[in-house]
């Protein structure tokens, strides 16, 4: 037998036979496929079939405009279609329509970054119009990558949120919120993207690990003798009360120092050098900061330093005494107030608080009176209303320079590196600050309509009794979500975006 016919086994199997190649030859097949496709009109021929199991509607979260699609487009589309043919193969008459997110920095960013300098010179108008140009031409490039992947949807009647009827639908939304007096403006903290100069809602943050600069600093009482008795605070020596914050660039605006009520505050003595001091801090968290290590920026000498605690209040005591303090850089006297959001986690358990710089901070503001002072401007730098040697500079630069003012003053307890995680752009990946600025928002809390039913709670009671959730766990994430959210930031600082409809009479 011949080496051929000995190693010739294929005509001795019973194997299945069939007309597919071998080869896939995809650059070849695939255009064919597609043609075919489109000549069978597929997505029609479904829909005009008997359904005997009636309608099933899966909508699309729309993605952006703004670039070729990736793995992640792939897999969402993919599982998306899954669910659209084995519905249709069920029975049902399927109506899936594709979206894009035609509005927003994202595709601003983009068209900034492609323009340059130029996108300086082209005005607000001209700015819409490339942006527009930009979302369509990736609506077509996206719609053709998604056909290529072979999925099912009605991709000639897509809905774009730049189309003028969904414009036009979402401002009709617009007006019944404004009807129902849930629209309103002010001025208010909000996240704030430096790199884009806009504010930023929830939704368009990320959160990443930062390491940033807490400091322990002491601010002086003015008047020692309206501070309770029961702390036994010493007539001839000054006496201080000690904050915490990993933001010293909030510092410049600081208002008020706020307290836990019910929490038990004390006074203690401590030596530096040959001078005693005496600071105020909470009872529960004093064994810690006496502990702390000694650092090289820092005035505090570390460990077998002689510690004394002299006496004791509860916050709720301390805030009402009406003892003032002199803010350690800026001509101005603050109060002691109490906050129920003050614990005893960490820190020392007086919170700075900068009403222009935190929401639970501004709501304080707003409930004792107390100024909503920014002092930030939309680029990160100072204004002129903060000391000379603050003027213009940034605010991350400005930690360093407050820290080392702080030190050279007396004022620095400790200072330390501290890791946290911190909300980032989403768009520039750069962190945002809190920042208040007259912005536009949605009231989730008041209530409205026959029922009197706020926002927040129809979403709430839509979220736990009228939807079916899988897996079972997003229910609570979103219940979570809900119950937290502060009112809703609408407003933008961009060209590209829905308008927001607003005249002003001659008051303004």
């Amino acid at each position: 037998m011949s080496k051929e016919a000995k190693n010739n086994y294929s005509a001795t199997l019973q194997l299945p036979r069939t007309s597919f190649s071998m080869r896939a030859n995809l650059l070849q097949a695939e255009p064919r496929h597609q043609e075919r496709w489109a000549g069978l009109d597929l997505y029609q021929r479904t829909r005009k079939i008997a359904h005997p199991r009636g309608r099933y509607i899966l909508h699309d979260g729309p993605p952006y405009a703004n670039g070729p699609i990736h793995m992640g487009h792939l897999l969402n589309k993919i599982l998306k279609d899954l669910v659209v043919r084995s519905r249709i193969m069920a029975g049902y008459d399927v109506e899936f329509i594709p979206g894009w997110d035609c509005h927003g920095l994202p595709i601003e960013h983009m068209v900034a970054k492609e323009l340059g300098n130029q996108v300086h010179e082209l005005g607000t108008m001209g700015v819409r119009k490339k942006c527009q140009d930009y979302a369509w031409r990736f609506v077509q490039l996206q719609s053709q990558q998604m056909e290529r992947l072979g999925t099912l949807a009605d991709y000639k009647n897509p809905y774009l949120t730049m189309d003028p009827a969904y414009e036009a639908a979402v401002l009709e939304a617009f007006a019944v919120l404004v009807s129902e007096g849930l629209v309103y403006r002010d001025v208010k903290p909000v996240h704030w993207s430096i790199a884009n100069q806009t504010a930023l809602a929830e939704a368009e943050l990320e959160y990443y690990e930062r390491e940033d600069t807490s400091i322990y600093v002491l601010f002086e009482i003015l008047d020692k003798a309206a501070l309770p008795a029961a702390l036994g605070a010493p007539v001839d020596s000054s006496v201080t009360l000690m904050i915490w914050t990993t933001t010293p660039w909030t510092l410049p605006a600081n208002r008020a120092v706020a307290v836990a009520p019910d929490a038990e505050y004390s006074l203690y003595s401590y030596q530096r050098g040959s001078v005693r001091y005496y600071t105020i801090v909470a009872e529960e968290l004093a064994s810690h900061i006496f502990r702390l290590p000694p650092t090289p920026c820092s005035c505090w000498l570390g460990d077998n330093v002689d510690v004394e605690r002299m006496g004791s209040v509860r916050g709720s005591e301390l805030a009402a005494s009406g003892a003032t303090y002199r803010h350690p850089f800026i001509d101005y006297e603050g109060r002691i107030v109490v906050a129920d959001y003050v614990t005893l986690e960490d820190g020392t358990g007086l919170v700075h608080t900068a009403p222009g710089h935190g929401a639970e901070d501004y709501f304080t503001g707003i409930r004792e009176g107390i100024e909503i002072y920014c002092p930030v401007l939309g680029d990160g730098t100072f204004d002129d209303s903060v000391p000379e040697w603050l003027r213009g500079v940034d605010v991350w630069t400005a930690n360093e320079l407050i820290v080392e003012r702080l030190r050279q003053s007396g004022h620095l307890f400790h200072a330390e590196a501290y890791r946290h995680s911190y909300p980032h752009d989403w768009r520039s990946k750069t962190p945002t600050i809190f920042r208040a600025t007259e912005q536009w928002f949605i009231a989730v809390d008041r209530d409205f309509g026959e029922d009197r039913v706020s926002l927040r709670q129809r979403a709430l009671q839509a979220t736990r009794h009228e939807i079916a959730f899988f897996p079972e766990w997003g229910k609570s994430r979103l219940e979570g979500m809900l119950e937290a959210r502060p009112d809703w930031c609408i407003s933008r600082q961009r060209a590209w975006g829905l308008p927001i409809p607003a005249f002003m009479d001659e008051e303004g």
